[in-house]
């Protein structure tokens, strides 16, 4: 296969295995979105959504967040990676989305990167997902797998951002990077998976004989 074909081979793989392909973090509208991808760094999904009801309870939306004290929104996501620090970024992005933007999140990527604790990744998911407007997030676990399935040679997940903007049409992006981090959490792991193991690293690859050792992000 050449690059084009196990392009196409994944997406038509990936479809037939999740042609239905929910957002993982539970939220409302583009606000309680955002809090749960800022949450959900070194954070699983499931542990973001057990605490972010409670959070939610307290405030849903930036005016009532940058109303509570940082010592009570580290109450509610203590048990998530990094809290203390993610605490504070979420009451001060809610005061900045209150203060410049009139309580609305702003649906732009320069914007949005500018909030406290909003990297690219983030900013991108908001930005598909709550906004519908054109964006393929890349996490780490999506540029080993786009390694592993030899779709890009990338050196960091901007170089394989690029990589897959160019393989696949845009109306593909929102459900194929969900799609990806699917297929990776289920089949293709970073331990349970070398690159020789599952169903696409097979078929992509199926005269590699030694465990595939990825670009870092």
């Amino acid at each position: 296969m050449n690059k084009k074909e196990r392009a196409d081979y994944v997406g038509h793989r990936l479809e037939e295995l999740y042609p239905e392909i929910p957002i993982p973090l539970d939220h409302t509208d583009a606000f309680t979105l955002l809090i749960a991808v800022l949450l959900s760094a070194q954070c699983t999904d499931k542990r973001v959504n057990l605490v972010t009801p409670a959070l939610f309870a307290l405030a849903d939306n930036p005016h009532d967040m940058m109303k509570l004290s940082v010592e009570e929104i580290l109450d509610c996501v203590k048990t998530c990676g990094l809290a203390n620090s993610k605490a504070k970024n979420i009451k001060k992005l809610a005061e900045i989305v209150v203060n410049e933007y009139g309580g609305d999140v702003p649906a732009d990527f320069e914007k949005l990167e500018r909030l406290p604790g909003v990297g690219h990744k983030t900013a991108s998911v908001v930005m598909i997902h709550a906004f519908k407007i054109p964006a393929f997030p890349v996490d780490t676990h999506i540029h080993r797998l786009a390694q592993r399935w030899g779709l890009t040679k990338g050196k960091n997940v901007v170089q394989t951002e690029e990589d897959l903007k160019k393989l696949y049409p845009e109306e593909q992006w929102e459900d194929l990077h969900l799609q990806f981090i699917t297929y990776g959490r289920e089949y293709c792991t970073a331990r349970g998976c070398d690159g020789t193991v599952c169903e696409i690293c097979r078929t992509t690859h199926p005269k590699r004989k030694k465990p595939f050792v990825a670009n870092k992000a």
